[in-house]
């Protein structure tokens, strides 16, 4: 029988699946019931990844949404 329900990583709790955030990357799947626990995680993953990592992928990251950010603002003005 399929689970109706996830756990979240961060504090425990159950909740319904499709809702709350889930996400899977390098073979691990996240849970979490509420975009507070997802972002007390992100905080804490931030805290430990290597300075010179983490400053690389916010970077490049930004830069990223920075273009995509300024594509749509373009369509838009036309």
């Amino acid at each position: 029988m399929a689970r109706n329900y996830y756990e979240c990583s961060v504090c425990g709790r159950k909740f319904p699946v499709g809702q709350g955030i889930v996400v899977s990357k390098a073979g691990i799947t996240l849970y979490f019931h509420s975009n507070r626990c997802a972002s007390k995680f992100l905080r804490l993953f931030l805290e430990r990844m290597g300075e010179e990592e983490a400053r690389r992928v916010l970077r490049e990251l930004l830069e990223e949404l920075s273009k995509a950010l300024e594509e749509k603002r373009k369509e838009k003005t036309i």
